[in-house]
């Protein structure tokens, strides 16, 4: 079976991210970059599901996959996988994933010669050899990681093409955008929602309405901000990453917990607070935008709601009619 395409042949171009939503976000920038260097290839993303949607709206692929993340056993879904990557004649794979299961599916090409790979798979033609990698930012990684494949103006995420009409959403301007969730295995990560719930509260009296950002796992916490703050609006499980983007647009501010609706927002030039604790390390995965600021402290469970109402003063201009004592 032929792994490269004929000479009357579309080169074909193979890019692996499959998550989660922050790192998804933050490789978009190399995307676009992989899409600048091979203008006329046919490019194919492998992701997984939830990020489908959103990456058939860019112009970065004209196509996408599905991983289906076989297990182990799983042989006939292995060797599936396997007909389907030998049957599609890439010429590059750009592994941003760089994990031990995207790492996997360069083997899949054995015996024989691969295609030209990008990433850390052991034997792969162009492996990002920086042992100090896991000690960058993501997007730093990312960029030098395609440097090696002479892919050098990588352009910070663009995220100008996302947008969806939020009209839908009972909303009342000026509006605060929360994003009280994260990961539910790592707790740390959380600032406490019955501070969330007093910063709610406050801007209620300010004027400004908060509106509740999370998934339907994170509905109980949302729930009890909205039981606090009856004028808060909550929604929860309602809104897309489009949706996030475009509200981002609209927001006075946005503060939420190191956790992925954060990256897309703080990306849509929305002035965006984000609360990291000692579980994250924000010099490898903070959010980047033109607007953010991080609020670092070793337990979120010490962190002042004083604190952190006079940092969003201090980032958001229209924020300025609130007290700096706002707090009895």
């Amino acid at each position: 079976m032929s792994l490269q395409p004929s000479e009357n042949q579309q080169e074909r171009i193979l890019v692996i991210k499959l998550g989660a939503l922050g790192d998804m976000i933050q490789a978009l920038g190399p995307m676009a970059a992989i899409r600048k260097h091979h203008p006329n290839a046919h490019i194919t993303i492998m992701t997984t599901r939830p990020f489908a949607d959103m990456l058939r709206t860019t112009e970065y692929c004209d196509g996408v996959w599905i991983d289906s993340k076989p297990r182990w056993y799983q042989v006939s879904q292995w060797l599936k996988l396997r007909k389907r990557l030998y049957e599609a004649s890439f010429s590059w794979i750009y592994d941003l994933q760089t994990s031990n299961r995207s790492s996997s599916y360069f083997h899949l090409f054995g015996p024989g010669k691969p295609p030209k790979w990008s990433g850390i798979a052991k034997g792969c033609s162009h492996p990002h050899k920086n042992p100090q990698r896991d000690f960058m930012h993501t997007i730093d990684r990312q960029a030098e990681q395609l440097h090696a494949c002479s892919i050098m103006d990588i352009p910070l995420p663009d995220i100008s093409w996302a947008d969806s009409d939020t009209t839908r959403f009972p909303i009342t301007e000026p509006f605060v955008l929360m994003v009280p969730g994260g990961a539910p295995h790592r707790p740390a990560k959380r600032w406490p929602i019955r501070n969330y719930a007093t910063l709610a509260q406050i801007l209620i009296e300010n004027g400004f309405t908060p509106i509740l950002l999370g998934t339907h796992s994170e509905g109980p916490m949302l729930d009890q901000i909205a039981a606090t703050c009856p004028k808060a609006v909550n929604l929860c499980g309602l809104t897309s990453m489009l949706d996030l983007a475009a509200l981002g647009r609209r927001a006075v501010v946005a503060i939420g917990n190191d956790t992925g609706p954060m990256h897309m927002i703080a990306l849509s030039n929305c002035p965006s607070m984000v609360l990291f604790s000692h579980d994250s390390d924000p010099k490898l995965c903070a959010p980047r935008g033109p607007h953010v600021e991080i609020l670092r402290c070793e337990t979120l469970e010490d962190l002042p709601v004083q604190t952190v109402l006079d940092a969003l003063i201090d980032l958001a201009p229209g924020l300025e009619q609130i007290k700096t004592d706002a707090i009895a």
